[in-house]
């Protein structure tokens, strides 16, 4: 239910404030718009994934209920979570990835997700034992 409430909380800032953000993570002054028709293309782009983080979060709250019902699926949000981490080492710029910004999302990402994978096994086998 922490991961989800999580990720509902990043899902929003994104969903409702495009590439800027809300400003929930910090300032949101990072960027300078040199092409407004293709940053609007690009913003609406990052808002859906802002709204598809929410229905993540909302999911994995949902799940909590009964893990043993949605361990597919759970296993899969991990799965692909797992897989964005990955796709942040494609950046090459060891400083940013591995620097005090992103590695704690990093690790979450690349360690968390495969132990979430393995403890789910092994909680639905326990209570299915029982």
């Amino acid at each position: 239910m922490l991961l989800g409430s999580v990720d509902v909380f990043l899902g929003l800032n994104l969903g409702f404030g495009g590439f800027l953000t809300l400003g929930w993570l910090g300032p949101s002054d990072f960027l300078e718009i040199t092409n407004q028709h293709a940053y609007l293309v690009q913003d609406s782009h990052m808002r859906f994934y802002g709204g598809l983080y929410v229905g993540v979060g909302l999911f994995l709250i949902l799940s909590a209920t009964n893990l043993a019902k949605y361990r597919l699926a759970l296993n899969l949000v991990f799965v692909l979570a797992f897989m964005g981490g990955l796709a942040r080492l494609t950046m090459m710029r060891s400083d940013i990835i591995f620097g005090p910004n992103i590695i704690g999302s990093l690790m979450a990402e690349l360690i968390l997700m495969p132990i979430l994978v393995f403890w789910l096994s092994r909680i639905v086998k326990l209570n299915t034992a029982r």
